[in-house]
Parts: C-alpha cells; sequence; structure tokens
C-alpha cells in the first residue's frame, strides 16, 4: 500500500487580510479538488491567534506533488490565487504519518452501536438459523461446525470496531478468506446470504437507523463479493493480512 505524504503550511496574515486570503483559497481549493494527486485538504485558522492559519494538504506522495501537480495547468491556476501570501508562509514541509496513531471515542464504533458481543451473537445465531433452512444456501453449510456461529460473531465483532478475539483465537483475513476456497459460491447465492444477513439483523434487534445499517450492509456486500471472488476454481489465497475494520463510512452515526 502506497503511504501517503501530509504537506503543511503555517502562514501569518494581518488579521484585516484575512478575509481575502480566506476568499483567495477558497478559489485556489477548485484546483486542489480536482488534482488527482490530492487525497484531502484543510484551512485551519489558530483559536488563540486570528493571525495564523494551517493549511494540510494530503497528497498520494511526495513525489506526485513535485513532479506531478506542481508540473500541472492546475497548479499555475492555484498560484496564481495564493501568490500574494507567499510571502507570509513561515514553513511549508512534507510530512509522513508514523505509526503513532488511532480515533478517540467521540464517535462510538459500530461494535458499540450495535450493543457489543451480544448483539453479534443474536445476529449469527438467527442468521444460521435462517441458513440451513433455506434450500438454496443450506448446501453450502452441510457440515457447518457447531462453533461456527460463535467464531463469525467474533469475526464481525472485530471487523465492526469490537476486540480482536478472532485474531486471537483464529487467525487474521486470510484464515477467514481460507474458509471459502474451492467452495464455487454463486451470484444468487451471495445476495440470499446478504439478504438473509438482513433479516437476522431485524430478528436480532440491531440498530435500524440508516447510517447504521448503511455501514452494516456495505460490508455486507464487500465481504460477500470477495467471498465468491475467492471461492472460485481460479482464486489464489491472499497474503496474511489482519482482519479489516469497518467504519461508518460517509455517515457518520445520527445525534438529534
Amino acid at each position: 500500500m502506497t503511504v501517503s505524504t501530509v504537506e503543511y503550511i503555517r502562514y501569518r496574515i494581518p488579521e484585516e487580510r484575512s478575509a481575502e486570503f480566506l476568499a483567495a483559497y477558497t478559489r485556489a481549493a477548485v484546483q486542489l479538488a480536482a488534482a488527482p494527486q490530492c487525497v484531502d485538504y484543510e484551512l485551519a485558522r489558530c483559536e488563540e491567534d486570528f493571525e495564523h492559519f494551517v493549511l494540510r494538504i494530503t497528497w498520494t506522495s511526495t513525489e506526485d506533488h513535485i513532479e506531478g501537480f506542481r508540473t500541472s495547468e492546475l497548479f499555475q491556476d492555484f498560484l496564481a490565487e495564493i501568490r500574494p501570501y507567499i510571502g507570509s508562509i513561515e514553513e511549508m514541509r512534507h510530512y509522513k504519518p508514523t505509526s503513532v496513531r488511532g480515533q478517540g471515542a467521540s464517535v462510538p464504533t459500530l461494535y458499540a452501536w450495535a450493543g457489543g458481543a451480544e448483539a453479534f451473537s443474536r445476529l449469527t445465531e438467527a442468521f444460521y438459523d435462517k441458513v440451513l433452512k433455506d434450500d438454496l444456501l443450506a448446501p453450502l453449510f452441510a457440515d457447518l461446525a457447531p462453533e461456527h456461529a460463535a467464531h463469525v460473531a467474533l469475526w464481525l465483532g472485530e471487523v465492526f470496531g469490537g476486540p480482536p478475539a478472532y485474531s486471537e483465537t483464529q487467525g487474521g483475513h486470510g484464515h477467514m478468506v481460507a474458509k471459502h476456497l474451492g467452495k464455487g459460491i454463486t451470484e444468487p447465492q451471495r445476495r440470499r446470504w446478504v439478504n438473509l444477513l438482513q433479516d437476522a439483523a431485524d430478528d436480532a434487534g440491531l440498530p435500524t437507523d440508516a447510517e447504521f445499517r448503511s455501514a452494516f450492509l456495505a460490508y455486507a456486500e464487500w465481504g460477500t463479493r470477495l467471498a465468491v471472488y475467492f471461492s472460485g476454481p481460479d482464486a489464489a489465497p491472499p497474503a496474511e493480512q489482519p482482519v479489516p475494520k469497518w467504519t461508518w463510512g460517509a455517515a457518520p452515526p445520527y445525534r438529534p
């Protein structure tokens, strides 16, 4: 995976020029938004000293920024807007992210929002009860181990932000993928799996808000499509990978 780079540009702008500075960057941001080398950007203003601004731009790489964006026509239009403020730059450097990163608790995990371990246990129990009665899916699970539902509950719990119980007791993503090799899962079976999982979520009392269910369904779609691929005749097992971590995505939890 390519590691992006973060550019920080620190400005000191006299307060009487701040309005024109912000207007200029509003126009210049159009070029950033159009640049394929730009991942995201944000201009922040200091609360303690209104003269200080920090522009953060995440680039796909330092090389893409310097050799790609800066040599493009987009950069010329960008530069035309911010040129009057170049003399006000106090720092302009690229930074590489380190391994020290994480999320705070201001936004709950999908795991916590769903109700934790008990909720995922209810979900998988309801789900596999349906699966074993379903004509289309039952043949896939003819030799289902007694502990299978519990293991899948651990998997889903970890995927949605819970404790790493699956990783610690079963393995990572490769271990789960290996269970699908050679199964020959069809698209109708995949679609039925997704539908039954949604029905089981209802039966298990998982949250029904639009934000949670959209993230829940997004993972079900992603995971089952991978399962179809890796169950095919030409699929090779992936390299060992950690369990994926699913988040809210485009819609964080709604708070009235």
